[in-house]
């Protein structure tokens, strides 16, 4: 019998073909012959304690002018899926926090839920990497004005970014005696109401950032290096950085042996590690992308990997069942 797997994702029309980390873990999926259903946050309900949805069957085609086709439509459990692709993009806000609710209902009755739900809501992408604090720079999360202010007297150049931002939004690199320094706080912190980040400025920035991708513990062999624009602090790749592939350094290795064994206990099969030199600043667990760049550049086939991870864990779960 073929694996029903749903995709929960963003509008599927609207992504980079190029670059889309969703799509090569559908083509995978294709490719193995499971049976794909599409669906959207807006697709979801829960009607006398089921969670259901509105879903569509979809194809997937390795072609940038059309990449996708509809088929058939239906309301079905979520439980009717063996597993379901959890691939909406942040913002992390109180409707992704719905949705985990709604799939967690599905997990309850036995579907696999990539990433797991309560680890989803429990690991912040930013606050989850200060569980490995010798594997990051000095770090601050507070609101608290004097102990922001504090912290920048201490390290003289730091950055500040919110706690449920994505893609470099939001993020500040400020200096001792910046004019705009109040302004950035207030902003930050909703005038002191919500709770940010302070890291230390690391220069290596200069250079990119690395993006490690994490399957089931274990990194890839490559990373993706993202280069910032000239001038500018933000390596992130929606934030205008370019995607360069080379191999993991003796301390990425170090970093990802730390981190792994609790992505594994957290049921985070699908993570994307940040490092700026050889520091961690953030763990993706919502959706992490990156892996087009290095399956066009290093000749990995990532999606594949993912897919071949979870049929494993699928048969494993048949058996012990």
């Amino acid at each position: 019998m073929s694996i029903k797997v749903g995709v929960l994702m963003d509008p599927i029309q609207n992504i980079n073909y190029k670059k889309d980390s969703t799509l090569a873990m559908l083509w995978a999926a294709q490719d193995r012959g499971w049976d794909i259903s599409y669906l959207e946050q807006s697709d979801l309900y829960l009607n006398e304690g089921q969670a259901r949805a509105h879903s569509r069957k979809i194809k997937v085609f390795r072609d940038p002018k059309r990449w996708f086709e509809f088929g058939d439509q239906a309301d079905l459990p979520l439980e009717d899926f063996d597993v379901i692709l959890m691939r909406k993009d942040p913002p992390f806000n109180n409707e992704f926090i719905y949705t985990t609710y709604l799939l967690e209902n599905a997990e309850r009755n036995g579907t696999l839920v990539v990433n797991r739900c309560q680890s989803l809501r429990d690991c912040n992408e930013k606050v989850f990497a200060t569980e490995f604090p010798d594997c990051c720079p000095a770090t601050l999360v507070s609101k608290n004005n004097s102990h922001l202010l504090f912290f920048l007297e201490t390290y003289k150049d730091i950055i500040l970014k919110p706690l449920d931002g994505m893609g470099g939004n939001s993020v500040f690199r400020v200096k001792e005696n910046d004019p705009n320094l109040q302004v950035i706080l207030e902003l930050l912190t909703r005038h002191g109401e919500e709770t940010i980040m302070a890291q230390k400025y690391l220069p290596e920035i200069c250079e990119g950032d690395k993006r490690i991708i994490m399957i089931c513990g274990k990194p890839a062999p490559y990373c993706l290096a993202r280069i910032p624009p000239t001038g500018q602090t933000r390596a992130n790749l929606a934030a205008g950085g370019k995607g360069i592939a080379q191999k993991l350094s003796d301390r990425d290795h170090w970093i990802a042996k730390q981190v792994g064994s609790a992505l594994v206990e957290k049921g985070l099969m699908f993570v994307g590690l940040d490092i700026i030199g050889n520091y961690l600043t953030e763990i993706n667990v919502t959706s992490p992308t990156g892996i087009r760049e290095l399956e066009d550049q290093a000749g990995l086939n990532l999606g594949k990997e993912l897919i071949d991870a979870i049929a494993k864990k699928l048969n494993k779960k048949s058996i012990e069942a």
